[in-house]
């Protein structure tokens, strides 16, 4: 079990938050201008988190100043948000589970460049992870692309899709995947339906296209169209089976990841069962 420093919590509240995963390196600053807009649309506590060894008190006390900085900066300017920050030792696999248990949790924002070295707790989270690029400005979220195959776990992008729409306006642009086996296409179909039923209950602008590519490779159909049509966010769920040859030459997630070239990515985990975001 992942252990936590409970000196480091500014806020011990229950309220639901948004993390930010914190490198202290200069793109700290867009990571945290990401979890601010986030933490705005749904209204939820801004956390910023840093992990590190327990015995490394030199970043410790780093993070102490940097984060005292940046959440002044935050209260200053936005008065009404509330924020926090929060140590994490342990290994980096439990952090998410750890932050969504006993600190209520819900979304993780990181530095794109940083996916290989959060992978594994990408695998193993309750929780989305939006990662970013750092280089880019904060994103609006306001035009989402979402992919949608055979898999039953796309309620979940879908869910988040809604909640989009439905704090912040933005429009959903759903691409269906084309696959031939009859069984697929019917649980493709299901998925539709289920999306379109959900996005007209909440008056959510939404557009649903059948795509070119079978379920294998939707997301990256998705993607594609992300880019071309000037969408800010791409939400996917990550890879439900994880093989030998995926851990050789790397999940398609991180293929995604790498080839969205400023595009944000929000990736959830289809191998949990995922935390609700409360109204």
């Amino acid at each position: 079990m992942a252990i936590f420093n409970q000196t480091s919590i500014m806020s011990e509240s229950k309220e639901q938050k948004i993390a930010v995963l914190i490198p202290l390196a200069s793109s700290d600053k867009t990571l945290i201008l990401n979890g601010i807009k986030i933490a705005s649309i749904f209204r939820k506590e801004l956390c910023l988190v840093f992990h590190c060894q327990k015995r490394d008190t030199r970043k410790r006390a780093i993070f102490k100043q940097k984060s005292d900085e940046y959440l002044a900066t935050v209260k200053k300017e936005i008065p009404s948000l509330k924020s926090s920050k929060l140590i994490i030792t342990g290994p980096v696999a439990e952090m998410p589970e750890l932050l969504a248990d006993d600190f209520e949790t819900i979304l993780l924002v990181a530095d794109a460049k940083n996916y290989s070295h959060l992978a594994k707790a990408v695998t193993e989270s309750p929780v989305p992870f939006l990662f970013v690029d750092t280089e880019n400005s904060p994103s609006d979220f306001k035009k989402i692309v979402q992919p949608l195959d055979l898999r039953k776990e796309n309620t979940d992008s879908s869910l988040w899709c809604s909640w989009f729409g439905r704090f912040n306006g933005s429009e959903i642009i759903s691409v269906a995947a084309n696959d031939k086996d009859k069984d697929d296409l019917k649980q493709v179909a299901q998925n539709v339906l289920l999306a379109k039923k959900l996005f007209s209950k909440f008056s959510i602008t939404h557009k649903i296209y059948k795509g070119r590519k079978s379920s294998l490779g939707n997301s990256f159909e998705a993607l594609e169209l992300a880019k071309s049509s000037g969408s800010d966010l791409l939400i996917v769920l990550g890879s439900s089976v994880i093989t030998p040859l995926d851990k050789l030459i790397g999940l398609p997630e991180k293929k995604i990841i790498r080839q969205a070239q400023g595009l944000p990515v929000l990736l959830i985990n289809p191998r949990r069962e995922n935390y609700i975001l409360c109204d």
